[in-house]
């Protein structure tokens, strides 16, 4: 570390204070300063002021992660898990008002979503990824254990949908001509990816964040 890029951490030390991430934020910023050297080379006279230019001032950066304390991570736990559930409960809205009730206007949106079950998938997948880059971006290291609870309040609804369709709780003939044996391994697959690609995109927010 040179005297430059000292002075730099010094100030954001100093400027972050008693913030409870403050050594995870510092180790973060230091890596990236150390893979941006590592890439370029800048000179170490100008290197105090291209820090400044691509990462804001010190007391920039600071006045970021104490906004960032007022995001409760309870508070963003909760959205997401309500979110999930919410598009279960809507889900599960259309599927009674289409095999109980009969309504036209489902009718017409359970033809058009049965015939793009992939694409739903894929975009349910999306949205697990945005959940996972949201943590990162917000949190940074600190979101990790938020990232995993939420995982797990959130995973209930398709885990307790996934055990009503198997044992034929819910009668497989609303869900047809979807419901088969492949599409069934299909949706367990999905499922199964779901934790891998939340982590991934927390680890992509995470190197945002810094």
């Amino acid at each position: 570390m040179t005297l430059k890029d000292q002075r730099f951490f010094l100030e954001l030390s100093e400027e972050i204070g008693n913030h409870p991430d403050k050594q995870e934020i510092l180790a973060d910023y230091e890596m990236h300063v150390f893979e941006m050297l590592q890439e370029e080379s800048i000179d170490d006279q100008n290197l105090y002021s291209e820090l400044v230019k691509r990462l804001g001032t010190p007391q920039e950066i600071a006045q970021i992660w104490k906004q960032e304390t007022i995001i409760t991570p309870k508070r963003t736990q909760w959205l997401f898990v309500i979110i999930n559930a919410g598009i279960f409960i809507g889900g599960a809205l259309l599927t009674l008002s289409y095999n109980i009730f009969h309504w036209n206007w489902a009718e017409l949106i359970w033809e058009n979503l049965i015939n793009i079950p992939l694409i739903i998938m894929l975009l349910y997948i999306m949205f697990w990824g945005l959940i996972g880059y949201e943590i990162g971006k917000e949190f940074g290291h600190g979101g990790y254990r938020l990232m995993q609870k939420t995982f797990l309040f959130s995973i209930v609804p398709n885990i307790l949908l996934m055990y009503l369709i198997i044992f034929k709780i819910i009668p497989y003939t609303w869900f047809q001509p979807l419901l088969s044996f492949r599409f069934i391994v299909v949706c367990i697959v999905f499922t199964a990816f779901l934790y891998p690609v939340s982590m991934v995109g927390y680890r992509w927010g995470k190197k945002v964040s810094v």
